[in-house]
């Protein structure tokens, strides 16, 4: 398989991390839509009423520190350099962007979702927004 065989077999939606803060946030009484394509930056997880978004990042694609599984590919640093800060940029974009519309944003990163404190940093978020 060439590189971009592999790079169509990833998803952008529907990835685990983002289907485990799903499914919590609906054990918790939280209803929501998903991947909402009017919005700035295709938000994975929205609730309309509250006017809040969550995005759920994957660690490698939106890299951050200090992260065990973000890094820049040793080989080919001439592409992935480039596409890796495009892809910061733009999350940028669409955070900026949201706010400026008025929404509330939580940036959830796929190494946070395994955490024990996602429950409560979720409640937080959604609490005061109704």
């Amino acid at each position: 398989m060439n590189r971009g065989e592999n790079m169509r077999r990833i998803r952008s939606k529907d990835t685990t991390p983002e289907l485990h803060v799903r499914k919590l946030l609906f054990s918790l009484g939280f209803r929501y839509r998903i991947h909402r394509k009017d919005l700035p930056g295709k938000p994975d997880i929205v609730f309309p009423a509250r006017k809040r978004v969550i995005f759920v990042n994957g660690c490698f694609w939106h890299p951050h520190q200090p992260c065990r599984i973000s890094h820049v590919p040793r080989s080919n640093q001439a592409y992935w350099l480039p596409k890796l800060e495009r892809n910061l940029a733009r999350d940028r974009a669409a955070l900026k962007a949201l706010r400026e519309l008025g929404w509330k944003t939580l940036v959830l990163q796929e190494c946070q979702v395994k955490s024990n404190t996602l429950e409560g940093r979720l409640r937080r978020f959604l609490s005061d927004g109704k």
